[in-house]
């Protein structure tokens, strides 16, 4: 299933006119797939290649040096998290993946910056570090410039967002599904499930796998061209929009037998707001036809909740 394509500099460099094709583009995508591809999305190619190549190494290290970076107490949010430590909402069977998340990082002094633990320094790869605080900056900009669209096409102030994301509480995930060595007892290797935040970047992953729920309920395959991104709704902006926009169900699938001795690698950018935005569902996403479906929480009372519910923070 090819999902629908969108340019984001149409919005970004456009006439008002291609910015308004954008926007009415993006939002029908978004209600009626949950998906987009993004062209023109303004993360070069090159400093996505360099990031995955310095993944690649990373999770090359053996595991007694990976577990190095493993750090108690932090629910995965930076650092390394070994196999198998996380699982869907509502499954018990583990995700077959490891992976590494790296957080914000704000100038010493910064009022947010007490609330958010230091980003874990990889020692025998030196580049890694400097490579994905570049990277996670490009995705933090382009992921601004969607959401301001998607203001719009809410009837929202175009930076009606913007305070909320600023020195946000987004995290870069590196993701490592190891080779499959002995039969696997379910054909899945990340159980369907919907994203925490408020929108997710993807960068192609390495191998196809990545499969979402369609409202006919069928799983298709989706796929994006090389030079695209992919951007999806999370659960944060679903109940923010009290179900106008939706948050996507996906997973990923094992692959081919004969590609079972494959590592497939991922980079999702989960864009979160800071702790404090409320989500409370919007007055204009509620009328009689569309009651409040949600009780008001704030984002930060919300990721607590669900990094519980994943089995990452007792």
């Amino acid at each position: 299933m090819g999902i629908p394509v969108v340019d984001l500099d149409q919005f970004v460099n456009g006439t008002p006119e291609s910015k308004k094709a954008f926007i009415s583009q993006l939002g029908e995508a978004y209600e009626t797939v949950g998906f987009v591809a993004v062209k023109n999305h303004g993360i070069p190619d090159e400093l996505i290649a360099r990031q995955y190549e310095y993944v690649q190494q990373f999770f090359s290290l053996p595991l007694e040096k990976k577990l190095g970076y493993e750090i108690p107490g932090l629910a995965g949010q930076r650092g390394y998290t070994s196999f198998g430590r996380e699982h869907a909402k509502g499954s018990e069977a583990p995700d077959l993946k490891e992976f590494f998340q790296y957080g914000q990082t704000l100038a010493k002094g910064d009022v947010v910056n007490e609330h958010y633990p230091d980003n874990v320094q990889v020692a025998e790869i030196p580049a890694f570090n400097d490579t994905i605080f570049s990277a996670y900056r490009h995705f933090e900009k382009s992921g601004g410039a969607m959401l301001q669209a998607i203001a719009l096409y809410l009837g929202l102030d175009e930076f009606f967002f913007d305070p909320h994301i600023k020195n946000g509480n987004s995290i870069l995930r590196c993701i490592h599904y190891p080779p499959i060595t002995v039969e696997p007892k379910s054909a899945i290797r990340a159980e369907q499930h919907e994203d925490i935040n408020l929108i997710t970047l993807l960068v192609g992953a390495s191998a196809d796998g990545l499969q979402i729920l369609t409202k006919q309920g069928d799983w298709v395959a989706v796929t994006s061209l090389p030079d695209q991104i992919v951007v999806n709704v999370g659960d944060m902006l679903q109940r923010l929009t009290n179900n106008k926009l939706r948050s996507t169900t996906h997973r990923v699938v094992n692959p081919a037998r004969e590609h079972w001795h494959t590592s497939r690698f991922s980079m999702p950018f989960f864009l979160h707001p800071r702790s404090e935005m409320s989500l409370a569902c919007l007055e204009s996403c509620i009328d009689n036809d569309h009651p409040k479906a949600y009780e008001d929480i704030s984002a930060g009372e919300y990721l607590d909740e669900r990094l519980r519910e994943i089995g990452l923070k007792k």
